[in-house]
């Protein structure tokens, strides 16, 4: 990509999980300040069509294939953004997955591959970036964490022990490097239609679901807060309440 794109007032921004959702629409909320956002993720297909979103509307946008699972494929796309791009100054770790399963019903394969890309995906993320971050005394992580992390859900034990791992984990982290100018923020978005819940579940509740681009919208006015105000958690939910 040409020069000019590393100008240190244009946000260098990198999403994991960017394929749809969530993801997608803060690729696009983030381009449409300013920022070049790095699409991440394993569905090439899918997040060649945002970028194509993101290109359309005046942005600008790469996609680097990132599956957060994989400590050779996370050190691989962060090599490659580091010499293509120079850092990364914002880091959006959204990548994750579930089974609507009972603990008794969910199996240790399923365990294992939520926590796998619900906790340790983001870790692995984080700690390829963290370093050049607290060398530049500047930076932000922003972690997609569930109300699940806070709040019970019975049929979801997997998938709250991974968002309330990250949660904890994004706490310390927080307190770590406070002093080092990189902010950490933690948003917990309630029921969200997303691709997450199933056909028969968006046709039930998404009259009563958040929009994907309300929480990307309110995940940016959260990141443009002054640089000296850290919004460390953020609580999101539909405005009729949670869908228990």
């Amino acid at each position: 990509m040409p020069a000019p794109l590393l100008s240190p007032l244009r946000p260098v921004v990198w999403i994991v999980g960017a394929s749809r959702g969530i993801g997608a629409e803060l690729g696009l909320q983030f381009a449409g300040i300013g920022g070049f956002v790095i699409l991440s993720g394993r569905n090439v297909k899918q997040l060649k069509s945002v970028r194509m979103q993101i290109e359309s509307r005046g942005g600008d946008a790469a996609v680097v294939p990132c599956d957060c699972r994989s400590v050779r494929s996370v050190g691989k796309a962060a090599t490659a953004i580091r010499r293509a791009y120079g850092r990364v100054d914002v880091l959006i770790n959204n990548a994750g997955i579930t089974v609507f399963k009972n603990f008794t019903s969910t199996s240790v394969a399923e365990f294992d591959a939520i926590v796998a890309t619900n906790l340790r995906g983001p870790v692995l993320c984080m700690q390829a970036v963290v370093p050049g971050m607290i060398r530049r005394k500047k930076g932000c992580i922003i972690n997609i964490l569930s109300n699940a992390a806070v709040r019970v859900f019975e049929g979801s034990a997997a998938y709250t022990a991974s968002k309330a791992g990250l949660l904890g984990f994004t706490r310390v982290l927080r307190e770590e490097l406070r002093t080092r100018s990189v902010r950490v923020l933690a948003v917990l978005p309630g029921a969200t239609e997303t691709g997450m819940w199933s056909g028969n579940d968006r046709r039930r509740f998404g009259s009563r679901m958040m929009r994907a681009k309300s929480v990307a919208e309110s995940v940016l006015a959260a990141y443009q807060m002054p640089p000296d105000v850290v919004p460390d958690e953020i609580i999101l939910r539909p405005m009729e309440g949670d869908i228990d």
